[in-house]
């Protein structure tokens, strides 16, 4: 990993993304009444498509994103259900049902910066599995913020996830990690949350990226369906992601999709405390 290519961006450049990901992480709180029994992905997908528009005044930066040798993504959000590890293509087919995991993952772009962030929901009553899974996986998220402090490198990420989902018999998918975010969409770092046994760069002020790890409850093996887009777990268990963005400060970090409707960080969490809204 060249530290290189890693964008530092200014106080006031982190400021006006601070704007557009409290943006997202408001998609998320105005979604959440929604995800019940009954609705299909593709209404809450177009719920948060007209959100973003009218209401938080901000464009999809998922709708028709299209990277190098892909096809174009054809919805504004992810929604991805129970097996499914990321990019499920919201779809009227879909109708949540009682005891479903649900990771919603948005990203929105507005006055040139990119705010991302996902969450995940227990639809109707939980299974023990599907709650046991979502807690952990928040944990997991955590443990990996935590590791940003001054003197550690991006390595230390996938350490502090690694240790935290071992004891559990939980697997963290290798594939796909967190990634640098600003001014573009996803640039370096590639942030994996799994150790590396290659050199990472360590952490400046002014850096921007993502955590995000996708935990399974079974192995960790992924299969790509065949929409271009969906990946799920390879034998069909449960899977499970959040994702915060973070900049690196002078201390340790800042969450940047913070807004009034996200979990309290769990009560172990010494580097940062939810704002008040």
């Amino acid at each position: 990993m060249s530290d290189k290519k890693i964008i530092i961006y200014t106080p006031e450049e982190i400021e006006a993304m601070r704007d557009v990901c409290r943006r997202a992480s408001e998609l998320l709180d105005f979604i959440t009444p929604y995800v019940k029994v009954g609705v299909s992905t593709l209404k809450l997908d177009e719920l948060m498509l007209e959100h973003t528009e009218k209401v938080l005044e901000a464009k999809s930066a998922c709708l028709n994103y299209c990277p190098s040798g892909m096809t174009p993504y054809p919805r504004a959000t992810c929604i991805s259900v129970n097996n499914v590890i990321c990019h499920g293509i919201p779809s009227e087919k879909k109708i949540l049902k009682n005891g479903d995991i649900v990771n919603i993952d948005v990203t929105i772009v507005k006055d040139g910066f990119y705010g991302d962030t996902s969450r995940m929901f227990i639809v109707g009553k939980p299974t023990i599995a599907g709650k046991r899974l979502v807690e952990a996986t928040w944990g997991c998220m955590w443990a990996g913020i935590e590791a940003v402090k001054p003197g550690n490198c991006f390595n230390d990420i996938g350490i502090a996830c690694q240790k935290f989902c071992a004891p559990l018999g939980l697997s963290i998918v290798h594939e796909y990690g967190g990634h640098g975010i600003g001014r573009v969409f996803h640039g370096e770092p590639h942030v994996s949350h799994v150790p590396l046994s290659i050199p990472t760069a360590k952490f400046e002020p002014g850096m921007v990226f993502t955590v995000e790890p996708m935990v399974n409850a079974g192995k960790r093996h992924i299969m790509d369906l065949n929409d271009g887009w969906t990946v799920v777990t390879k034998d069909r268990s449960l899977s499970a992601q959040w994702e915060l963005q973070i900049a690196v400060t002078e201390t340790g970090y800042d969450v940047l999709t913070a807004s009034a409707g996200m979990r309290e960080a769990p009560e172990w969490v010494k580097g940062w405390k939810k704002p008040v809204f």
